[in-house]
């Protein structure tokens, strides 16, 4: 029989374009048609439906029984059956190949609904089969599609779902943009894609660091903990037990080059990396960093409660931008922190004016402007940074130009003393 050109066709572009093995294929087939060919009325339960693996030539068989009296499904006539078989008799079951046109338009239009379900389901399979031991991995993928804030991604041959509450807030993508995730779960019966992808876990940050510091993936450096807002702010803690290691320092990178390659890929999130301590009044000041703490003591009711007392020009930046410093810093540690100002000294007037000739003599800007930083609140570059340009020219009430101007020069200068995204470096020569 010649090859059925069509059926190849369709077997050849299924097992190219959607991974699914041509035998997986080909069964699928088979199976759907006798599926809904068992609802004609003209084929008995035996149908059996055969696909030649060679020319993938289409063979339908039916099983008969031979005999004169009864006549309809699933009965032959003793002379029809010895055309076939010649030493066929009476009562005895016959298995003939009937034409694959007697099966029915019907049967041939729902054979292909139940061949894409099973050719569906087996994508579904294979793809749990491939990822069910690789979550926690970051694939790269192409947006597919954009469904509100849900994301489709094409990764490979593979459709994936990134869904809009595992999206950086920050972030936009459009369709063909590439993208980097975690795979955060796959589930073999979901509805829609089995693989969901996640870029606002702690665990992708987590996997970045793996992947980008050469001291984390061997062990050399572990990662104790991670407090993460997404799009915003991530706390790091890690230790080593080599002494001979700088753990932050080797997270940072030479002039910060390990550290802004993963900032880059979570579009300027900022990145505080501390070093853990076992002894929780240490840990919490580190954490709370950059701003600079009076006392640090833990409750003595218990509650894991730590109280943390910070001079009133520390108070803001140990609380940080929506409370987001305090917040992190307690989700990182598993303890409560809970901070307030110490009582104002009389030398706050000195400490302000030693404040204002250090940022004049740091930004080469006149006393006034100096002080007008000041009178705001900034006192320091890392109060500075902590705010956002926008509220900083506007508290300040300096022209916008002169105000933008000093914003980035602190920016600068917290990038080079590592203030910043690699803040708490303490690079050791």
């Amino acid at each position: 029989m010649a090859m059925n050109s069509e059926l190849a066709a369709i077997v050849s572009y299924i097992e190219r374009e959607r991974g699914v093995e041509r035998e997986d294929v080909l069964t699928a087939i088979e199976g759907a048609i006798k599926q809904a060919a068992s609802h004609n009325p003209g084929v008995t339960n035996d149908l059996r439906v055969v696909i030649n693996r060679k020319d993938l030539s289409l063979h339908v068989y039916d099983t008969m029984v031979v005999s004169n009296e009864e006549t309809g499904t699933g009965f032959i006539s003793l002379a029809r059956a010895r055309r076939i078989k010649p030493d066929a008799v009476e009562g005895e079951a016959i298995e003939i190949e009937m034409p694959a046109a007697r099966l029915g338009r019907i049967a041939a239009q729902t054979s292909r609904q139940m061949i894409m379900q099973k050719i569906r389901d087996i994508e579904r399979t294979n793809v749990y089969t491939d990822f069910k031991n690789r979550i926690g991995e970051i694939v790269s993928g192409t947006v597919s599609a954009v469904n509100r804030r849900d994301l489709y991604v094409f990764v490979g041959k593979t459709e994936m779902l990134l869904p809009g509450k595992e999206r950086i807030p920050t972030e936009e993508f459009a369709v063909g943009d590439s993208i980097r995730a975690i795979v955060h779960s796959v589930k073999p019966d979901a509805n829609g894609p089995a693989v969901t992808l996640s870029r606002a876990s702690a665990e992708f940050v987590r996997t970045l660091f793996r992947l980008e510091v050469g001291e984390i993936s061997d062990g050399v450096v572990e990662i104790m903990g991670i407090a993460r807002d997404p799009g915003y702010r991530t706390k790091l803690a890690v230790r080593t037990l080599d002494e001979k290691v700088d753990p932050v320092g080797a997270c940072v990178g030479l002039k910060g080059a390990r550290v802004r390659n993963i900032v880059r890929e979570l579009n300027g999130e900022k990145i505080d990396i501390v070093r853990w301590n076992a002894d929780i009044k240490h840990y919490v000041a580190q954490a709370l960093a950059p701003a600079k703490l009076e006392s640090v003591e833990v409750d003595p009711d218990g509650g894991n409660t730590v109280h943390v007392t910070v001079a009133p020009d520390q108070y803001s930046l140990a609380i940080g931008k929506r409370g987001q410093n305090v917040r992190l810093t307690s989700k990182l540690t598993g303890w409560h922190v809970d901070v307030t100002k110490a009582i104002a000294l009389a030398s706050f007037e000195d400490q302000k004016a030693e404040a204002i000739k250090t940022l004049a003599d740091m930004f080469s800007v006149s006393t006034a402007i100096a002080t007008k930083l000041a009178d705001a609140g900034f006192l320091t570059v890392e109060g500075i940074v902590e705010s956002d340009e926008e509220g900083f020219v506007a508290a300040t009430g300096l022209d916008e130009v002169t105000a933008k101007g000093l914003y980035a020069a602190a920016q600068a200068v917290a990038e080079l003393t590592g203030v910043t995204a690699s803040a708490q470096a303490e690079e050791e020569e």
